[in-house]
């Protein structure tokens, strides 16, 4: 079901693409595809204007994850390393990747960050990172998914493309079946407003379960951030994808009511 769900033929070019000048990874970790929750999501307005040759605009919202907390630079986190591949993948558009990434932050931190942004400057991708802190805290599942709800309602009243991107997998989670439900409620949210969904936490945990050992190096020293190399493989697979969903002739799937 899973292998369903990818372009097989169309991964090993992208792939390819974005290997070019890739920086050394951690010892016996290797990256690979990320899933899309929504299979056939497109990213249309993102897709013209990559065809055009524009400039685009893409802003990375979200809280550690995003501001990079565990990268060893400013250059190392996931949107820095994400707006280097897609120069590489999309050479006629000048990218540009805005970090407002803050440490900590839950849901509705963000959310109002995000409607701040987005009334402030027109974007062509929204990418928010969303839910891992949530998590964590245990906070009200249904309030969670309200905000997710309304943050996409955001996007959209500002038409901007949006792709959310789940909580991080790591073995010392307290609570598992709590942190599970978060991320089921975003994927639930996120197939009825039919939104892409970079699942993390899934791409992470097979990761963990075909070498446990290796994995540790995607991590960083406390054992829940991210580390150079798990940035820098979350940016190809986030990289891959988007490529991937801006390619011409993707059909689009309707938001179910």
């Amino acid at each position: 079901m899973r292998a369903a769900m990818r372009s097989l033929l169309a991964w090993p070019v992208i792939a390819a693409t974005l290997s070019a000048g890739a920086p050394a990874q951690a010892a016996g970790f290797s990256c690979r595809e990320t899933p899309i929750v929504q299979s056939h999501a497109t990213l249309a307005p993102l897709a013209e204007a990559v065809a055009r040759g524009r400039p685009l605009a893409i802003l990375a919202i979200g809280s550690s994850s995003t501001e990079g907390i565990g990268a060893s630079a400013r250059d190392r986190t996931y949107p820095a390393r994400l707006q280097a591949l897609l120069g590489k993948a999309w050479p006629k558009s000048k990218i540009e990747i805005v970090n407002a990434g803050i440490g900590g932050e839950t849901a509705p931190q963000t959310l109002a960050r995000l409607e701040t942004a987005l009334s402030e400057r027109r974007f062509d991708l929204v990418i928010w990172q969303v839910g891992t802190n949530d998590a964590v805290k245990g906070g009200d599942l249904d309030a969670f998914r309200d905000m997710l709800g309304e943050g996409i309602r955001l996007a959209r009243r500002a038409k901007t493309p949006l792709a959310i991107l789940d909580p991080q997998f790591f073995p010392r989670v307290r609570d598992p079946q709590t942190y599970r439900r978060f991320v089921a409620a975003i994927a639930e949210v996120a197939r009825h407003k039919a939104v892409p969904v970079f699942t993390r936490y899934e791409t992470m945990r097979e990761w963990h379960d075909s070498d446990a050992e290796a994995f540790k190096s995607a991590l960083w020293t406390d054992g829940f951030h991210m580390s150079d190399a798990g940035y820098d493989c979350l940016a190809r697979d986030i990289a891959a994808a988007l490529v991937e969903m801006a390619a011409p002739n993707r059909p689009v799937v309707a938001e179910t009511r």
